[in-house]
């Protein structure tokens, strides 16, 4: 099997897996439980906290645990905007996010609010003249994604910030770091909300984090017992925090090493595909992620060509796996991609053990499988 679909989901690191199988079985106690027992779960939660916090720059108390990215991006911009809508009407996002963040402006159109949509460039890059024409006083919230998890392309999250924060300091700015924490580093400095997922990193699903700058406020969307100073009630999933922290443990000790072997991917698979196949089209910044690389191939429907590769066991994404159960566009179809390659796109996206031998069978596939599909596209002709 050749698995390169990682910007939807990574394999958990095999010490992942060990030590969150030795919690279930030694540390099952409640957190919250005022007994030995729950002060070692507690303890375990605390550890994770401080981890995180180390790599973010922040203080642990800002670190909330959350059920993954989809939960983090919710609370993030239903919880600040709930909290700050006295203060004015308007809220800033991307075409170009994910739909977590998508469908929650969407929602928060249909209550009221003034909701602005940045375009970008072909690239994928927002356009900032375009953000700081709409930065007022009305202005309460902007949600902007570091690493587009379909194209790849970096957003310059330090000039935003610092654009946002010298429009109106009170603005509050929340980035979606799912595809970026652990693969690229970014300050936190101005930034007061930032969503982090752990599947995305080697890590179990069903868990991730939302940083919260201390000074910044966000209405709760869970009502219980309190937890988290009672941003996040619900009992903390601590064998998943555990997970997500030894994880990241990894990840943090070899990111220069895996930066580079993603890279060596990425540019290997490119230069073979661009050498050997006509009528592609590389999309996305030539800087963007290391990890991701999307290919448009001429007249050829995504889904067909994701079925082929899937029989020679070579399983790759057309895009984000959120979009399957929606009938959303791509990406593409917003950064201005010509309508012959918007729906030809397929995502290929590598791990840190992703063996470059194997990049050589998915190009031998497509070689062999393009000119058949394309014939019979084209009526035998």
């Amino acid at each position: 099997m050749i698995y390169l679909d990682n910007a939807a989901s990574t394999k958990p690191f095999r010490e992942v897996q060990e030590i969150m199988c030795y919690a279930m079985e030694n540390i099952y106690a409640n957190p919250s439980a005022l007994h030995k027992q729950g002060f070692l779960a507690a303890n375990l939660l605390k550890e994770s906290s401080i981890f995180f916090a180390n790599q973010l720059g922040c203080a642990k108390d800002e670190i909330i645990y959350t059920s993954g990215g989809t939960e983090s991006n919710n609370l993030a911009i239903l919880g600040a905007v709930n909290a700050y809508k006295r203060n004015g009407n308007k809220i800033i996002t991307s075409v170009i996010e994910h739909s977590s963040v998508k469908e929650v402006f969407n929602y928060l159109e249909q209550q009221g609010f003034e909701v602005i949509r940045l375009k970008t460039d072909l690239d994928g890059y927002v356009s900032l003249k375009e953000l700081e024409d709409n930065l007022d006083e009305q202005t309460i919230f902007v949600s902007i994604m570091h690493v587009n998890n379909e194209i790849g392309t970096i957003q310059p999250i330090e000039k935003i910030a610092e654009l946002i924060k010298k429009k109106n300091k009170n603005t509050i700015f929340h980035v979606d770091a799912v595809q970026s924490f652990g693969k690229i580093l970014f300050p936190i400095k101005n930034i007061d909300l930032i969503s982090i997922s752990g599947h995305k990193m080697y890590g179990p699903k069903g868990v991730g984090i939302l940083y919260k700058n201390k000074n910044t406020r966000i209405v709760s969307l869970l009502h219980g017992g309190g937890q988290q100073k009672n941003i996040r009630s619900g009992t903390e999933n601590v064998y998943s925090i555990v997970g997500m922290h030894k994880a990241g443990e990894i990840v943090f000790a070899n990111l220069n090493k895996h930066l580079e072997h993603y890279q060596k991917c990425k540019n290997y698979l490119w230069k073979n595909i661009e050498q050997n196949i006509s009528d592609i089209k590389f999309n996305g910044a030539s800087n963007g992620a290391p990890h991701i690389l999307n290919i448009s191939f001429k007249s050829i429907r995504s889904e067909v060509l994701m079925n082929v590769l899937e029989q020679n066991d070579i399983y790759v994404s057309p895009g984000s796996a959120c979009l399957v159960h929606k009938k959303n566009k791509n990406i593409l179809s917003f950064i201005g991609t010509s309508e012959e390659y918007v729906n030809s796109a397929l995502r290929f996206s590598f791990s840190h053990d992703t063996d470059i031998k194997d990049l050589d069978k998915v190009v031998d596939v497509l070689k062999k499988e393009i000119p058949k599909l394309r014939k019979v596209t084209n009526g035998g002709k």
